[in-house]
């Protein structure tokens, strides 16, 4: 029954997104940790009428439905996604900058966007120069780094409900916590507007290439990785605690603690979803063995995995 859902919904997303609506699209191409099984179904949308197509597609046959972004901060199993996999395309990747504000849609990469903002003399998003996400993402995540993240610079967002409601949320109604946006989970991120400040050119440049630098040097950006695997409890660095566990250089199959930084974990080339799960788990135990706290993961996780990661308050 399953499967014939799937085959009745890509017909019609196929006869809407054409080429932009592919079924089982392996997902390892789409995530930076280069792991990873196939999506029953993958699409893109270029327009709100795409998105509006895609959400009722999911909610007529009743298949799950996950937004992808750039693929960082993501582990996808092995076996893959049992429904529908969409990203942000096209209109959603659009941006206008007048004075200091900044307007974009959620499917732009975060790096482009550091980059367009520099040019118009705008600081504020130079900690974000080098994370490979999308700003949806970001934004669900507050990513940050060097103290600041991407919550501070927020004016407002827009988000799609499941039904197909779009809704602005302005500074006030939003909740950001380290790591965590705190939007409702079935709401998806479209657009937001960000608020910078005007700053010189070279000063801004300059600020991007130390914060690169200290990024180049202290992470290992040579290997495929999810970013920071595990967040910050209670201001200690993870990295640190993982490190101080000998976690560092710990490996199954393909996947190792990064030898760079202990907070990453790197594919050296033919890892598995399930090596780094395990690996994760494994460090996740060791940590809580030697130091007695329970790291909560940063990344999110997508498909069935055999273990359970030990819950903050309940080991």
């Amino acid at each position: 029954m399953g499967n014939r859902y799937i085959n009745r919904a890509l017909v019609i997303l196929q006869k809407f997104l054409k080429e932009n609506a592919v079924k089982d699209k392996i997902l390892a191409k789409e995530t930076t940790m280069r792991v990873g099984g196939p999506a029953a179904i993958f699409a893109i949308a270029n327009s709100f009428e795409h998105l509006r197509i895609v959400l009722h597609t999911a909610r007529d046959w009743d298949l799950p439905l996950f937004i992808i972004g750039k693929g960082s901060n993501l582990l996808v199993s092995d076996s893959g996604f049992s429904g529908i996999v969409l990203r942000l395309g096209g209109d959603f990747m659009l941006k206008r900058i007048k004075s200091t504000k900044v307007q974009a849609g959620a499917g732009i990469s975060l790096s482009s966007l550091v980059q367009d903002t520099s040019k118009h003399s705008l600081c504020g998003l130079s900690f974000a120069i080098g994370i490979p996400g999308s700003l949806g993402g970001a934004l669900v995540m507050n990513a940050g780094a060097y103290g600041e993240c991407i919550g501070d610079l927020v004016k407002n967002v827009i988000v799609c409900t499941r039904d197909c409601e779009f809704k602005v949320l302005e500074r006030d109604q939003l909740n950001f916590e380290y790591r965590n946006g705190n939007f409702d989970k079935d709401d998806i991120i479209v657009e937001a507007t960000l608020v910078l400040s005007i700053n010189d050119t070279y000063i801004i440049k300059r600020q991007m290439e130390e914060y690169f630098a200290k990024r180049r040097d202290s992470q290992p950006l040579q290997f495929p990785n999810a970013g920071s695997v595990f967040k910050n409890p209670q201001g200690i660095p993870a990295g640190k605690l993982i490190e101080d566990a000998g976690c560092k250089g710990m490996r199954i199959g393909g996947a190792e603690v990064s030898a760079k930084h202990a907070n990453f974990i790197v594919n050296h080339g033919d890892a598995t979803a399930a090596d780094v799960y395990a690996l994760l788990r494994s460090v996740q135990q060791r940590v809580l063995d030697h130091h007695g706290i329970v790291l909560e993961p940063e990344i999110k996780f997508l498909g069935e995995f055999n273990e359970v990661m030990i819950i903050p308050g309940k080991s």
